[in-house]
């Protein structure tokens, strides 16, 4: 059984170009792929009342720039990722009072503007996150949340995002927040599940203890995600690698970013109740999902039983120097 749901608008030429520059998409190669992959969703008896509309089949052909087999897999994954961690990807409703209550801090949230670019830019503020008050699932679902609202944009699929991190204000209690293991399995399958593309990743006010970890992440993606992340030294800095018109006024830009959080949470409300609805496909079964031929080639690629102890080790490291 499938869904049909959300509205497809048509777009601007000037988006079109980049969709064909970019992500090889035109008028037929779009028209076949969407037919050939609802018609998967349909025959495929692991999958119940998965949505079939435009909008959310090509958040996942665009993310694999209309490869239909590897569009097909990551939608196997994305919805695995949401059987397999529910506490984390489902149920995601602004309005419920702990994520509320983030979302309302600021921890999470995308600038009404976009980049030169024409991307939507994530401003990630470390200081909205109080460890004493919000656990590791409330800050996982503010980031489903968030890419989940933000992908029921054709826009946004086709151009990407760009992220800026502050990390000003992170404790200890920030990275012991996690559980190590389940940290290191969040990471290493939302990586894969999720159909994003992330164009940039700019941090700021980067503590030399946290800079471990950041080095950590960077030696378990790609090289292309490597090269698109950068730390910053400082705003000015910033505002160098970041439009200034796409940072709240805290940052360096001119909007306050009280009111972005206001903008934010008045788009959250407009995709309510289509983010809730994803809650109703279900996966009956990951048989369908193919691993990697060996489990060497999946230890080496994903740092296997090492990468937890990695991960303990960088929180052992935290917790040295709290008592220091």
């Amino acid at each position: 059984m499938v869904q049909e749901q959300g509205e497809t608008k048509p777009l601007p030429e000037s988006l079109l170009k980049i969709a064909k520059r970019e992500l090889r998409e035109d008028r037929c190669t779009r028209e076949q792929s969407l037919e050939q992959l609802r018609n998967w969703v349909a025959k495929n008896e692991d999958l119940q009342n998965v949505r079939c509309d435009d909008t959310f089949l090509l958040r996942f052909l665009r993310a694999k720039k209309f490869s239909v087999p590897m569009a097909e897999q990551t939608l196997l994954k994305y919805l695995n990722i949401r059987r397999t961690f529910p506490h984390m990807s489902t149920q995601l409703d602004y309005l419920e009072p702990r994520l509320g209550d983030l979302i309302d801090q600021g921890y999470i949230f995308a600038v009404p503007q976009r980049d030169k670019h024409g991307r939507r830019v994530v401003v990630i503020n470390a200081k909205g996150l109080n460890p004493k008050i919000h656990t590791s699932c409330d800050q996982a679902k503010a980031h489903f949340l968030t890419y989940e609202c933000l992908m029921e944009d054709q826009e946004t699929q086709i151009t990407g995002l760009t992220h800026v991190g502050d990390f000003s204000g992170v404790s200890t209690a920030h990275v012991t927040n996690w559980n190590p293991t389940e940290f290191a399995r969040i990471f290493k399958w939302g990586e894969q599940s999720l159909p994003m593309r992330h164009k940039e990743i700019h941090l700021i006010n980067v503590p030399s203890t946290l800079k471990w970890l950041i080095d950590f992440v960077k030696n378990r993606v790609s090289s292309k995600m490597k090269n698109r992340l950068i730390i910053y030294g400082s705003e000015k800095e910033l505002m160098k690698g970041v439009d200034p018109g796409c940072l709240p006024l805290e940052m360096g830009g001119t909007m306050p970013m009280r009111e972005m959080i206001e903008l934010w949470k008045q788009e959250l409300a407009t995709k309510r109740d289509l983010i809730l609805g994803l809650d109703k496909s279900v996966l009956l079964s990951d048989r369908g999902i193919q691993r990697r031929s060996s489990f060497n080639a999946e230890k080496t690629s994903t740092g296997g039983p090492n990468f937890v102890s990695q991960i303990e080790s960088i929180e052992g490291s935290f917790r040295k120097l709290e008592f220091d």
